[in-house]
């Protein structure tokens, strides 16, 4: 198994979006990717890019990615949040999400962040076991938040 781990470029970024669509159908959500590919480019390749993205290939293709951005605690300062970590069914278990992680965490020490967080649905079982051989603080008791674009339009201030 030759696996590459190298940064995403904006050519990726197609592949990385049929990727995203098969993680929503894994988390049973494939109806809330709304993301277009062109909003997707300019979040990572634009003139004020978001995100920064790790991905795995093997033989010029893409079996997995892991996708960042940095997030200010108060309490804490600047951390990696992990947005997602995706290895194509077929992948899985070979050891790639590890090469993956083990990367973000390099990322992590080499820009002096504070830490790295990410959330993982309580009824992953595969990804929380993962995530606690890297002895991960794995918390309850917070609730997720959002607001949608249409809330947000249709809001009178």
């Amino acid at each position: 198994m030759d696996v590459k781990i190298r940064v995403a470029k904006k050519d990726d970024c197609a592949r990385l979006l049929d990727l995203v669509h098969e993680l929503a159908l894994f988390e049973r959500a494939p109806e809330e990717v709304t993301v277009s590919l062109q909003e997707f480019e300019e979040a990572g390749f634009g003139a004020k890019p978001v995100w920064k993205a790790f991905v795995a290939s093997m033989d010029g293709l893409i079996v997995g990615f892991a996708l960042y951005y940095i997030r200010y605690s108060t309490w804490k300062g600047q951390r990696l949040y992990l947005e997602d970590l995706i290895i194509t069914e077929a992948f899985r278990g070979q050891g790639i999400g590890k090469l993956l992680f083990d990367r973000l965490i390099q990322e992590a020490q080499e820009l002096g962040f504070n830490g790295m967080t990410w959330q993982v649905l309580d009824w992953n079982e595969p990804a929380i076991k993962f995530y606690k051989k890297y002895e991960a603080n794995i918390e309850t008791g917070w609730l997720n938040a959002a607001l949608s674009k249409e809330q947000i339009l249709a809001y009178e201030v």
